[in-house]
């Protein structure tokens, strides 16, 4: 009888650090890091990940402590989300725009030994240092432009003399917590989703994929890093050989001259963040060619903007999740056949969310009992989600966790439906959905709508209180620049595109709120509005 071989043979678990390992050793001379004067290749990508895992172990950093960094796109922060998998540790990566107090709770809740900073964000933290007894280190990690301040503990003398340790992956079980990445808090405090070693890698290994990313392939980071670990393409960029091009802010115009200057071909961001650059002063009348492949998420993008970005050369892909789904979990799937549709009528199928990611597996619309609703692009229900790349749960929180997956999903908060060809495509949050006189109304199709507009740039659709109908639809809009365009204007152009019960009773002009990932805070506008009533009638 042949015995069986041991297991350790033919199986190995899945962590980022085998993705650096292989790439530095197989293209060690490829540039990795760009960032103004700075230029790594990838062997010096490997030496710096060794060197801070290195230090943060000298440091008293074991396997399962917590290391957070708060910082922008920079090439220390790159690091991190390598150096903490090779030591075992999970990365928490805090959003740049949080207040001192919001930090001091992530940094509370966490248990963060350490924590890496950006020095002109360090003051940020220096309010709650006292008031976060397991936060034992604050490192300042300089950056060009940004040098630790005096008397603060600077990264290089706190990585002095320390060998680099080597890119062996030593994580021993892949379903280990690769890291801590933490909601925006919106309807409470927030939670802290925690992804594993195998999660991370398999999502990064669907980005190479979907987005095409080869050894030629040059990504600008316009996206934050600290949002769910940049949609893991940390990690698949790296795998592919790619390299990486840094920002520290979100400039437009800045960005419009980093897409010649580094001849990149790819970047992701949010709708508005797209809007934005299309609409730079240095864009008009670009386009790039070949295209830039583009890929979009954390709002559904309208038919219009899809339009927009291909006409100055953006190949756009759409992708949707959360952060308890590692950014991605399913993409719009481009048909062949689509290639053949006019622009606006592939712009509206390609807005659609699609279908899930090959490792994701499963992606449902479901009623209140947990039943598939009719596959007829009308049936609205909740999406709810399986697969490799939904979170491990909710950091120290088991009651949310079994909330988030009663019934074996994990359930998104979203409401969509389900398309006869197997494409799912979001009709709104559960939260944002208007209920006015019985009729659900969906803020995304008004909002689509209103975008049709020439004048309009962004909207945003809540419901507001209504004394007949509960409540009704009220529209907020952003124009184009020198654009102008009357509030009964736009009302009878939607009028003219929607059932009049969907369309915005009033409109009100100007900017509109959003997180540090370009995410319209629709919860900002409803609260104002809703400011004063008991509850909110549904």
């Amino acid at each position: 009888m042949t015995e069986t071989p041991h297991i350790d043979v033919f199986t190995d678990p899945l962590t980022p650090t085998s993705l650096i390992a292989r790439t530095v050793r197989v293209f060690p001379s490829r540039p990795a890091v760009i960032h103004g004067a700075l230029r790594w290749d990838y062997a010096r990508f490997g030496d710096e990940v060794g060197r801070m895992a290195a230090a943060l172990r000298r440091a008293g950093v074991d396997k399962g402590d917590r290391v957070a960094v708060l910082a922008p796109n920079t090439p220390w922060h790159l690091v991190a989300t390598f150096a903490m998998p090779l030591l075992g540790a999970p990365l928490v990566s805090i959003n740049t725009r949080l207040a001192s107090a919001e930090v001091g709770y992530i940094l509370e809740h966490s248990g963060a030994k350490v924590l890496l900073v950006d020095p002109q964000l360090a003051p940020v933290v220096d309010p709650i240092r006292a008031e976060t007894p397991s936060l034992q280190r604050v490192v300042e990690i300089a950056d060009e432009g940004a040098p630790a301040r005096p008397g603060a503990e600077a990264y290089a003398s706190f990585s002095a003399g320390v060998q680099p340790l080597p890119l062996v992956p030593g994580v021993e079980d892949e379903l280990d917590v690769l890291s801590i990445n933490y909601t925006s808090g919106t309807t409470g405090t927030p939670k802290g989703v925690m992804y594993t070693h195998r999660g991370g890698t398999l999502n990064a290994m669907g980005q190479i994929g979907s987005a095409r990313l080869t050894k030629e392939s040059v990504f600008l980071w316009t996206l934050p890093m600290f949002h769910c670990n940049g949609w893991c393409m940390p990690w698949a960029i790296t795998a592919a050989g790619g390299a990486h091009v840094c920002l520290r802010a979100f400039d437009p115009e800045a960005i419009v001259r980093m897409l010649d200057k580094h001849r990149v071909t790819h970047f992701n961001g949010a709708p508005t963040a797209l809007l934005m650059i299309a609409g730079a002063p240095n864009a008009a009348g670009k386009r790039f060619d070949p295209p830039l492949r583009v890929c979009t998420g954390g709002a559904p993008p309208s038919p219009t903007l899809l339009e927009q970005m291909e006409a100055i050369g953006f190949a756009v892909t759409h992708l949707y999740g959360l952060t308890e789904t590692y950014g991605p979990h399913t993409l719009c799937e481009m048909q062949t056949e689509w290639e053949g549709y006019d622009v606006e009528r592939r712009a509206e199928v390609m807005s659609r969310q699609g279908v899930p990611y090959l490792f994701a597996g499963h992606v449902r619309v479901v009623d209140e009992q947990m039943r598939d609703v009719p596959a007829d692009a009308t049936t609205m229900g909740e999406v709810v989600m399986r697969g490799n790349n939904v979170m491990r749960g909710y950091y120290d929180d088991p009651e949310a966790t079994a909330r988030a997956f009663r019934g074996g999903w994990f359930h998104s908060g979203d409401v969509g439906v389900m398309h006869p060809d197997g494409y799912i495509e979001l009709r709104d949050r559960s939260k944002d959905i208007i209920v006015s006189g019985g009729e659900n109304i969906s803020t995304i199709e008004v909002e689509h709508a209103i975008v049709k507009h020439p004048a309009v740039q962004e909207a945003a659709v809540v419901g507001v209180p209504h004394d007949k109908w509960g409540e009704v639809p009220k529209a907020f809009v952003t124009l184009r620049p020198d654009a102008e365009v009357s509030e009964r204007d736009l009302i009878d152009f939607v009028r003219g595109r929607l059932a009049h019960f969907k369309c915005p009773k009033s409109v009100e002009f100007g900017e509109l709120p959003k997180t540090a990932t370009g995410k319209i805070q629709k919860f900002k506008l409803r609260e104002r509005e809703w400011a004063g009533h008991t509850k909110r009638i549904h």
